[in-house]
């Protein structure tokens, strides 16, 4: 993966470092950031070993509504889980639905941008699925995607 605005980034040092170069990457490089984004790797493992393939389509949104719950056991792997599943359904609705983008806000959240204006926080939907099942990804994209 050649992700180059990386190297600006990682040029910053501790303090300096900021969402600034995140966000100019996203208007210079967006189908580098949405490659970056779209990993998803401990969701990815997870669906995996239920058999859950993640082809990046509503139907797998689906797929993954009707998972066992079982990383709930664990509070370690919970939030990072969760983070997967917001930046999975930002992955889906981005390449998906037509005019809707990733924008990084000012804080480094990522969230989707839909062509009305709207943002959806995919992050803290993803949490809140992970956390306790509902909303259903599923039903959230459905409600982006109506619009």
């Amino acid at each position: 993966m050649n992700l180059h605005f990386l190297d600006k980034w990682r040029k910053g040092s501790g303090e300096r470092r900021t969402a600034a170069p995140l966000a100019e990457a996203v208007r210079e490089e967006p189908g580098a950031v949405a490659e970056l984004l779209s990993e998803c790797e401990l969701l990815r493992a997870e669906a995996g070993r239920a058999g859950v393939e993640l082809d990046d389509s509503a139907a797998s949104l689906a797929a993954l509504d009707q998972l066992q719950p079982v990383w709930r056991d664990d509070p370690e792997v919970l939030p990072w889980l969760g983070n997967d599943a917001g930046l999975y359904l930002g992955t889906v609705l981005v390449r998906t639905v037509p005019g809707t983008r990733w924008r990084i806000r000012p804080d480094g959240q990522p969230v989707v941008a839909l062509a009305s204006g709207r943002e959806i926080d995919v992050v803290a939907a993803g949490h809140e699925w992970a956390d306790d099942g509902a909303p259903e990804l599923s039903q959230l994209y459905a409600e982006v995607a109506e619009r």
